[in-house]
C-alpha cells in the first residue's frame, strides 16, 4: 500500500528523530535507515520541500526534523513524498457514474480509514513507544542480558 518512497521518508524522519546531537549527514542517514544514498538524497529533497526536513551545508552540516516529532504525523511525511491517491472520480472515465460504484466507494473508504490511521500517530509516539525495537532504523545494538550461569569467581 506504501511506495517504497514513502517507506524511506518515513525511515529518514524516524532516524532524524531520534538524532539528539544535532544534523546528521546523508551518510549517516543512509547507513541508519538502509536506505541507498542515492535515493534518500531525493526522499530528503522532497522533504525539506514540504518543510518536514532542514538541510545545513558545509562542515558540521546535515539534515534534521524542522518540526517537532511530536507534530510530525505518519501522514505529513507520507503526503510528503508519495500521497495516498483517492478515488474521488470512476478511474475507468466512465461518464454514467456520477458518483463511485459499490467497488470504488469501498476501496476509498479504506483509503480514507489508512489516512486517518496515519494521521493519528506521531513520530514522537513512535519514538516513545514501549518497544525496545528503534523505528524503522537500524539503532544500538541490544545489550545481552546477564547470564544465569555466570562463572564463580576463583
Amino acid at each position: 500500500m506504501l511506495s517504497k518512497t514513502a517507506e524511506y521518508a518515513l525511515r529518514a524522519v524516524a532516524a532524524l528523530a531520534g538524532q539528539p546531537d544535532g544534523p546528521a549527514s546523508a551518510d549517516l542517514l543512509a547507513e541508519k535507515t538502509k536506505v541507498p544514498r542515492r535515493y534518500l538524497h531525493r526522499v530528503l529533497q522532497d522533504l525539506a520541500a514540504a518543510g518536514l526536513v532542514a538541510s545545513r551545508p558545509g562542515p558540521g552540516g546535515g539534515y534534521s526534523l524542522a518540526r517537532e516529532p511530536g507534530r510530525v504525523s505518519i501522514l505529513d511525511v507520507v503526503n510528503a513524498v508519495s500521497p495516498i491517491e483517492r478515488i474521488r472520480a470512476c478511474p475507468l472515465g466512465l461518464t454514467s457514474h456520477t458518483e463511485l460504484c459499490p467497488l470504488h466507494a469501498e476501496l476509498d473508504k479504506a483509503y480514507a480509514a489508512t489516512e486517518a490511521a496515519f494521521a493519528g500517530v506521531t513520530v514522537r509516539e513512535l519514538l516513545d513507544s514501549a518497544s525496545p525495537v528503534v523505528p524503522l532504523c537500524e539503532g544500538p545494538a541490544p545489550s545481552a542480558p546477564p547470564s544465569k550461569t555466570a562463572p564463580l569467581p576463583a
